[in-house]
């Protein structure tokens, strides 16, 4: 295939033009393009699995582009090649998005050992985009050593990012509200790291904030799992840092604290162990995504799904009952 041969063998504008072809080709919902994508990400794979993918997530306002970018141009400088996937929310109206984080990055967008890729979240949970995972191999067969996907921000779902990257990183405010707001339980069992952004406006409030994470992270860690009663080495323990992204400060800081984590899980084993899970996973994700897609393009579902609907929405049948007999209609031959 001609797009493989440009990711893999080209450099500069050449080979970025063929990431965009072949992500934009990765994201078509067209069978034929189906198609042609699986391929290409066969052809791909042998060339994949050598970057460090970091996940980071927070609530909007946080600066997770003003970070990413200074983080970008701090790892160039230090000879990587970055790549960004930044996923945009997609309007529940209009299904629009902005896709802004490519004009909020200005210097790191323009240089020529970066890559950014702005994407619709497209209604999809986990703010990330559907076909994330899928984009991140093509950044990594293209030479792109470190891959940084941005999501759409914390909320009740919004952790897939950690089920698809090495490490997972929490970006907070220094004055986030109260103690329990700042603190949720669900996302903060998930982050490997957390940053406190904007340290350099109040420097008390991040100073308090990052004391009140770390003994919050220290709790969760040891809640039913007594193996981290103790500070054992082999065991990387959550960490929290200071920065002020506008001001470059703390940077160096920051990726120092993700190359001891690093080094820590390659050591004990727990990358290789983390990125077999999450293949296996990701395996089954599409699976479910394909019998939803061939459950709604079935014949007799179609033909059923209005009047049912209807019955539901009106209290004529239970939602289960419909789902029952929905389902039940699936099992059916076509034609029959």
């Amino acid at each position: 295939m001609e797009l493989t041969t440009s990711i893999l063998g080209s450099t500069g504008p050449q080979q970025r033009r063929a990431m965009a072809k072949a992500i934009t080709l990765l994201e078509s919902t067209r069978a034929d393009h189906r198609a042609q994508a699986d391929e290409l990400l066969t052809s791909l794979l042998s060339h994949t699995g050598k970057s460090f993918r970091l996940g980071i997530s927070g609530v909007p306002g946080v600066g997770k582009s003003t970070f990413i970018e200074a983080l970008g141009l701090y790892l160039i400088a230090q000879g990587h090649r970055v790549a960004v996937l930044a996923v945009d929310p997609s309007s529940s109206v209009s299904g629009g998005s902005i896709l802004g984080d490519k004009t909020r990055m200005e210097h790191l967008s323009v240089h020529e050992r970066a890559y950014i890729r702005p994407s619709p979240s497209s209604g999809t949970l986990g703010g990330v985009a559907e076909k994330t995972r899928e984009s991140m191999l093509v950044c990594e067969a293209a030479g792109y050593d470190v891959v940084i996907v941005e999501t759409v921000g914390v909320g009740q779902s919004e952790t897939a990012v950690a089920g698809m990257t090495d490490m997972f990183v929490l970006m907070q405010l220094p004055n986030a509200g109260d103690d329990l707001q700042a603190i949720k339980k669900g996302v903060m069992e998930l982050a490997d790291l957390v940053v406190i952004n904007k340290a350099d406006i109040d420097p008390d409030a991040a100073m308090r904030a990052q004391a009140q994470i770390t003994s919050a992270l220290r709790l969760l860690g040891l809640h039913g799992r007594a193996e981290h009663a103790h500070h054992d080495p082999d065991i990387w323990h959550p960490e929290v840092v200071r920065l002020s992204a506008l001001k470059v400060q703390g940077v160096q800081a920051f990726w120092d604290a993700v190359s001891r984590f690093r080094q820590l899980q390659e050591r004990n084993g727990k990358l290789a162990a983390r990125r077999r899970h999450q293949a296996r996973a990701w395996m089954w994700e599409r699976i479910e995504h394909g019998l939803k897609q061939a459950f709604r393009q079935h014949p007799a579902v179609k033909e059923l799904l209005p009047r049912l609907a209807h019955e539901v929405e009106h209290g004529q049948l239970p939602a289960s009952t419909a789902a029952r007999q929905l389902l039940n209609a699936m099992e059916q031959p076509i034609g029959t």
